[in-house]
């Protein structure tokens, strides 16, 4: 998942390309502001300064004991993990589960949760309100449905969400910044419920959002669609990728940021099958039985590159320019692929 509050926002800006943070002055070719000028007016998101490296300084929320945590909570709760530990969790198999089983009710049940816990979230985005507010709501929110937020102590990320601004593409922390109308927020949840994960995200529309913002995040939404049409038993996982590269090819203005993949999910939080979100070579075929998330971030332009903020978890676009993403879990069945998360 993710990490930490520093986060800053400079004066609304029409038009800058790539530049650090340490900069002070915006230079920029009339190319660069005639193509900046068309991401639109927003606020950028860097981290504040003096910088703060890791995510130590930043308390996690309370669980009680009675609430039942994956390994890597359990490891972190008994002090035999740091954020330095290394995260990936054992896993074993294809990553299929037993179809008309216990094992799926559970899943499903998981992902269900999961996707009443993003609509929640949806109702409380608006101008004025922190990121931390939000995930401090979501927290308790999981936690009354005797559920363990997932992105919490993964890694030592230290909240229960990733909460994702403008600029940023996956794995924002949620901080006190108060979001600003015309900001557009991804919200990234997962729960561990019962022994199984249940992973979703939306980006969602703070206040008025300027058109540019708007159909970023509806390409973002098509591109997710245009994956999830892609599967069915028996069908290469590449096909996915090579379904949201198609669709992306047919929107001018827009690229797939690479730095980022859906995964399988189930009993672990992140376990291959590994779903990329542009043409791939990935091996693979859907078989009944798999479960997975299909995830793509899109950017504004023809740049999709990342840098990661000091706090080591938050993905800026290179060049500030906005992102989006939308994610759902997908199972594969006999007869076709299902959505887990849909509302």
């Amino acid at each position: 998942m993710q990490r930490s509050s520093f986060k800053r926002v400079i004066p609304r800006l029409r038009g800058f390309r790539s530049f650090h943070p340490s900069h002070s002055r915006l230079s920029l070719t009339t190319d660069a502001r005639d193509e900046c000028a068309a991401f639109g007016s927003y606020s950028v998101i860097l981290p504040d300064e003096p910088f703060a490296w890791g995510v130590s300084h930043i308390k996690p929320r309370h669980v009680p004991p009675h609430i039942p945590r994956p390994l890597y909570a359990r490891r972190y709760r008994s002090g035999q993990e740091t954020e330095d530990a290394d995260i990936q969790e054992p896993y074993e198999g294809n990553g299929r589960i037993q179809l008309h089983t216990e094992e799926e009710t559970k899943l499903r049940e998981s992902a269900q949760l999961a996707s009443k816990v993003r609509e929640y979230a949806k109702d409380l985005v608006r101008p004025g309100v922190t990121t931390n507010s939000v995930d401090e709501a979501i927290h308790r929110f999981i936690l009354a449905h005797s559920a363990y937020p997932s992105p919490l102590h993964y890694a030592g990320f230290p909240r229960s969400c990733c909460t994702s601004i403008n600029n940023i593409v996956s794995h924002g922390i949620p901080d006190d910044r108060p979001l600003e109308d015309g900001d557009i927020l991804n919200v990234d949840v997962t729960v561990y419920l019962n022994g199984y994960h249940g992973d979703t995200s939306q980006t969602f529309l703070v206040g008025e959002v300027d058109e540019p913002g708007r159909a970023l995040v509806e390409v973002t939404n098509a591109a997710l669609e245009a994956g999830i049409g892609a599967c069915s038993p028996g069908r290469p996982f590449r096909d996915i990728g090579r379904a949201i590269h198609d669709l992306i090819q047919q929107t001018p203005g827009y690229s797939v940021c690479t730095s980022f993949a859906g995964h399988g999910i189930g009993k672990v939080f992140h376990r291959p099958p590994w779903i990329y979100h542009t043409l791939n070579e990935e091996p693979g075929t859907m078989l009944p039985g798999h479960c997975f998330t299909i995830e793509p971030c899109i950017v504004q332009g023809p740049d999709p590159r990342v840098w990661i903020f000091p706090d080591g978890w938050t993905a800026s676009t290179e060049n500030c320019a906005r992102s989006a993403q939308a994610e759902h879990m997908i199972l594969v069945t006999e007869s076709g692929a299902e959505v887990l998360t849909r509302e």
